[in-house]
């Protein structure tokens, strides 16, 4: 036991009995406390509220509302997916049933207040409550609704996310065309947003655009990957890069290469988080100046790099949680000076009606940690050079400053509408940014080779933060892009890279950290393994076979991926430049016994909804009834099943299915979306193969709450079963056993290995851990 735990024991041990919360004597923190005897921090930092009161960035009057305001804990915000069909059938049952049972409801002798829309989020899609996470987790009244949050976020359909956060995407104005970068991605909340923002028309599997989402820090990636997994697309791609020098990507268009310019960029930068105080408490104790200070070079060269990559007449929305004019205004003025009128802020002040925000400052001051104060960059002694910046202050010609028109920032407080602290810039790219468009003219491979090197003063060299006087000079020459994208070409086909197969960089060209990741290789046209698949699912002739890929170049393939063409041009054209950590959606699973039947491949349910329209056979229609009995008891047998599902089922070979519900359009009380799940016909029963929380989410939908499980039987226990009296559906009498052709341990044979089953395609009996919401 370590010296913590020793002495948390030995506080409870002492506490005397019936001592209060916050009462002398007693080992806890108030209510606002955590558990555990540790000292409690207090909410207060005299240089914090120096600084800011000398910035003024509070209205006068306001200041005491705001710091009470970052007193109190932050409220729990949740979004619902937009994207999904089921988005509405979610909303009606949040507020027509797990709201409803929170009226009037006291915990710990504080009245739950109902959760509440948020106001500027469209179509009620964001909500706010007064509930913690540890009300929330703790309370025995609020269990059913928490394990609601935590089993609709493990499905995708529900994101617990920060009111502010919610912000940056809805201003990028997304389209389902549009090519995106989300340079500083995880954990990935807004990263969902806009894969949602993609799949607006759920009619359409394949969107023309994408998202490319980067983290620098390889372990959080693959919590990116988890965040974006959930929400099934084809259109992502999570790759490990540092931003402030993230690769050029180049495509091929019409047999050409060409540079690939982002229509939408995301540029949520690192910051110092003291907008987050209400939630990270540890801010209050190490907030200082310093932190500001540091990062400001480094959000300057990841804003400088995004503004390069972006489209002309493309967006890039730079958002910070910090309120501090170093890391915001001052990094958005120093850009916008640089690009010598290319870039231009946009006035969004009615794209989100009903949120307040306030304008951004155009006069600020410097200060160190020691409280020193600057004014300019004259002022600033040579010693503290290398602490302080010319690009940290604002401009001294007053023209050029009014034409910034800074004032269309928007900087989110707390006390406005009891969120987090935020900044947020929307800029526009007029032209291509000056350094760009001086193009010397090179000759020669090592020339252009040479010159790649010289793309942005903002690029590090070998792998450093670039020197900070380059930074503020624009005038340094880069390669134009056609050069460099037949530069590239020519080094390519010198190379010996194998046709379809996408690795990872070579070491030598780039230093790898983290786990190495397998191959990308995409199925090549005359592969013999597709054609059994087509014949078996009827697959449609304008199924995209070219973009089914799997991550290994030897011995069988187990599982199929898929991926937009679009995304299929970007992996084919960048596997020498840019570390893919995860792209595509599961569509197809090898069986270990699957030669016996005419394929060997099943559906993978996280794919399904991309693949359902392509596939023109082994669909079977279902009604909600057969749904329920479906996902509640694992080999349920046909004569369980409607007769017009056993019609259709019989008649077909053993091996993977479809089952489709459509809803009843007469019957307005019955589930209004359409329901597609994989399943597989045995010789005289049906299985789904769902994920658990997916299961939960859909008999949830169907108005049914679960209550446990019958782990031996793979029974799930709803509240229409449990009200059912005598034995539970599945449970066969001896004599029922000898009248059926087969036995149950003989229909076990029939369905995939349960190893082959991927790990969260888990049947109705198998138990799965409880997931924590994500942040």
């Amino acid at each position: 036991m370590g010296r913590r735990s020793r002495c948390r024991r030995l506080q409870q041990q002492q506490r005397p009995e019936g001592a209060e919360d916050g009462a002398e004597g007693g080992g806890k923190r108030g209510e606002a406390g955590w558990e555990g005897g540790y000292p409690e921090i207090v909410k207060e930092n005299k240089l914090f509220e120096h600084y800011y009161q000398e910035l003024k960035i509070v209205p006068e009057g306001e200041w005491d509302q705001f710091m009470d305001a970052l007193r109190e804990p932050l409220p729990a915000t949740l979004r619902i997916t937009g994207y999904k069909s089921h988005a509405k059938e979610i909303l009606h049952c949040l507020k027509n049933k797990y709201f409803k049972e929170l009226e009037d409801l006291e915990v710990d002798g504080q009245k739950v207040e109902v959760p509440q829309p948020l106001s500027w989020y469209p179509e009620e899609l964001a909500w706010h409550t007064n509930l913690s996470r540890k009300i929330l987790r703790k309370s025995p009244q609020l269990e059913k609704f928490h394990q609601f949050l935590v089993s609709e976020t493990e499905s995708g359909n529900i994101s617990r996310q920060e009111a502010v956060s919610m912000i940056p995407p809805l201003l990028l104005n997304v389209q389902p065309h549009h090519k995106i970068l989300d340079m500083c991605a995880a954990p990935g909340s807004k990263t969902t947003q806009l894969i949602e923002m993609l799949h607006a028309d759920m009619n359409v599997p394949f969107p023309e655009g994408f998202v490319i989402a980067n983290d620098v820090d390889n372990k959080r990636c693959y919590l990116l990957v988890h965040q974006a997994k959930r929400l099934s697309s084809p259109c992502i791609m999570v790759v490990n890069h540092d931003a402030s020098s993230i690769p050029r990507l180049q495509i091929d268009v019409g047999g050409r290469k060409e540079i690939l310019f982002y229509d939408r960029i995301l540029c949520d930068v690192p910051c110092s988080g003291d907008g987050t105080m209400r939630k990270n408490i540890d801010v209050w104790k190490k907030w200082t100046t310093l932190n500001s200070l540091q990062l400001h070079g480094l959000q300057l060269r990841i804003a400088t790099r995004g503004a390069e990559q972006l489209a002309e007449g493309g967006r890039m929305v730079y958002s910070t949680c910090s309120l501090n004019p170093i890391e915001d205004e001052a990094v958005i003025a120093s850009l916008l000076e640089k690009s010598e009128g290319a870039l231009e802020l946009a006035d969004v002040s009615n794209e989100l009606p009903g949120l307040k925000w306030m304008p951004g400052i155009t006069q600020w001051k410097v200060m160190t940690k020691d409280g020193q104060w600057f004014t300019d960059w004259d002022a600033v002694p040579h010693s503290r050079h290398t602490q302080i910046r010319p690009t940290m202050f604002p401009l001294k010609d007053p023209e050029k400053l009014r034409a910034m028109h800074l004032e269309r920032c928007l900087r989110i407080l707390p006390h406005h509408q009891n969120t987090g602290g935020f900044f947020v810039a929307v800029l526009v790219k007029k032209s291509s940014m000056p350094w760009n468009k001086r193009q010397p003219k090179l000759q020669g491979k090592c020339a252009e080779t040479r010159g790649s090197a010289q793309l942005s003063p903002a690029d590090p060299t070998e792998g450093k933060p670039a020197d900070p006087s380059k930074l503020e000079s624009p005038s340094v020459t880069g390669t134009g892009d056609t050069e460099i994208a037949h530069a590239t070409e020519d080094l390519e086909n010198n190379g010996n890279r194998k046709d379809g197969v996408c690795g990872p960089p070579p070491s030598k060209k780039m230093k790898l950290f983290g786990f190495k990741e397998d191959p990308f290789v995409f199925i090549p046209e005359d592969d013999p393994l597709f054609p059994p698949i087509e014949k078996f699912y009827a697959l449609d002739p304008s199924f995209p076979r070219m973009n089914l890929l799997t991550r290994t170049t030897e011995g069988k393939k187990r599982q199929l991926y898929m991926v937009s063409k679009e995304l299929r041009n970007v992996l084919l054209n960048n596997s020498e430049r840019m570390k893919v950590i995860n792209t595509g959606i599961k569509v197809w699973c090898r069986n270990n016994s699957g030669e016996e039947f005419d394929c060997a491949f099943r559906l993978a349910q996280e794919g399904i909804y991309t693949l359902y329209p392509f596939i023109n056979s082994r669909i079977i229609t279902v009604s909600m009834e057969d749904v329920k009995i479906l996902l509640t008891q694992e080999n349920p047998f046909f004569r369980k099943l409607s007769s017009e599902t056993y019609s259709q089922a019989k008649d077909l070979a053993k091996g993977s299915i479809v089952l489709k519900y459509e809803p009843d359009s007469a019957n307005p009380d019955s589930l209004q979306c359409p329901i597609v799940l994989c399943g597989w016909r045995g010789k005289a029963s049906i299985r789904t193969f769902v994920p658990k929380n997916e299961r939960l989410h859909y008999l949830r939908m169907m108005g049914l709450e679960v209550l446990g499980e019958k782990k031996k039987e793979g029974v799930i226990l709803t509240n229409e079963s449990a009200a059912s009296t005598g034995q539970p559906e599945n449970e066969m009498t001896e004599g029922q056993r000898a009248g059926e052709t087969h036995s149950p341990d003989a229909e076990e044979a029939d369905t995939p290995d349960a190893g082959e089953a991927d790990s969260p395609e888990v049947t109705a009996g198998c138990d799965l851990a409880e997931a924590h919401l994500p942040r």
